[in-house]
């Protein structure tokens, strides 16, 4: 394969549960900062680079309807968590070099810009890793919906998800031992086989605007970079 990235610029979702490291929740403060030196390798590619990233170590919006929250109240709640996430990996980037801006959909000033789509695009232009607060800024909306819709908005060539594993399998790798791992998926496969690789909505996002998925595992070390230059291992979801 090309030591070429084949991407020039690119989105990388998280979920909250990767910062966790072995915790059971909240923000592993080593695990957040070998993350930072994934994305570090790949801004030094050439590859413009910005993140969403979700809140499930902190705050799960239907884990807490199912406790009695309003479904908006509870998604606010974790809308807000994912700043906390966001300035996390916004940290853990500048202390390694990394010349980073996070954006959110909730203007908070005090703390961060408030996403607007031309600067966040001026930004990665100039080499800054933009970091997506706030999934949509809508609730009832998922932060995987919140990674297509930036990867559209910012003419992302794809969007990267890392995950627990190292692909789509078609039953959970983990619990069963003779799940096999699909190398390549369209866009209606993940709909109509129902595979949990993200939401329909963000599905539909990345098919409309043609934008590929690349589902790989985030706790690899160096796998991020692997991925863009077409190595390792990985799953890419595109059309047929």
């Amino acid at each position: 394969m090309s030591e070429d990235p084949q991407y020039k610029r690119v989105l990388l979702k998280l979920s909250g549960e990767a910062l966790m490291g072995s915790q059971e929740y909240g923000i592993d403060p080593q695990t957040v900062k070998r993350i930072a030196e994934e994305v570090k390798a790949v801004t030094e590619l050439g590859v413009e680079v910005c993140l969403v990233v979700g809140a499930g170590n902190i705050f799960r919006g239907m884990s807490g309807v199912a406790s009695g929250f309003d479904r908006t109240s509870a998604d606010h709640m974790g809308m807000l968590a994912t700043v906390m996430n966001s300035l996390a990996i916004q940290n853990a980037l500048e202390k390694i070099g990394v010349d980073t801006r996070v954006l959110s959909a909730f203007p908070i000033s005090s703390v961060c810009e408030p996403y607007i789509r031309r600067r966040a695009m001026r930004h990665m232009e100039k080499g800054r890793v933009v970091v997506f607060a706030a999934g949509t800024g809508n609730p009832f909306f998922t932060t995987d919906t919140a990674a297509a819709l930036r990867a559209a908005e910012m003419n992302c060539n794809a969007l990267l998800k890392g995950t627990q594993v190292n692909g789509v399998y078609t039953a959970d790798p983990k619990i069963d031992p003779t799940a096999e791992k699909y190398d390549s998926l369209t866009y209606q496969d993940v709909l109509t086989r129902n595979l949990q690789v993200m939401d329909t909505s963000a599905i539909a996002l990345a098919r409309e605007n043609n934008i590929p998925i690349l589902v790989f595992s985030i706790h690899e070390p160096g796998e991020f970079a692997r991925v863009l230059k077409g190595e390792g291992q990985f799953t890419i979801i595109r059309q047929e």
